[in-house]
């Protein structure tokens, strides 16, 4: 669930990211990549509650991260770099995230992130009730 954070501050930040993966199966949260900005600082606080590692992207090294540039890049086509978001722009991130999320991409078989994405969910879900049904 995306959820817009009006201060980009490491509080705000972090304090946001549980409502978004306790909903998912352990699972589908064993981890998360932040990037290197001071609104992660206090990562520790998802790691603990959670229990899910967190990691950092090494700085200046974009190539490690081609699907986020890649995404990035297709938000800058609605949004330019440095485009201030507003509170009130709530409804048109959400569909520039929908439209992103419903776009077929090949590395996924032509499937869209959603759809993988739901699948991953299900294929976890299997796993857990055939593991605990025992």
């Amino acid at each position: 669930m995306a959820r817009v954070v009006p201060d980009k501050t490491a509080g705000e930040s972090v304090g946001a990211q549980p409502d978004m993966f306790s909903p998912l199966p352990a699972g589908a949260r064993a981890g998360v990549t932040h990037d290197n900005g001071t609104e992660f600082a206090h990562h520790e606080r998802l790691r603990d509650g959670l229990g899910m590692a967190t990691y950092f992207a090494d700085p200046y090294s974009s190539r490690r991260r081609g699907s986020n540039e890649n995404g990035n890049g297709m938000i800058r086509r609605y949004l330019p770099e440095r485009c201030e978001i507003r509170m009130d722009m709530a409804k048109e991130v959400r569909e520039i995230v929908d439209e992103a999320d419903n776009r077929p991409m090949r590395v996924l078989g032509y499937r869209t992130p959603a759809e993988a994405f739901a699948d991953e969910l299900l294929e976890l879900q299997d796993q857990q009730g055939c593991c605990t049904s025992k």
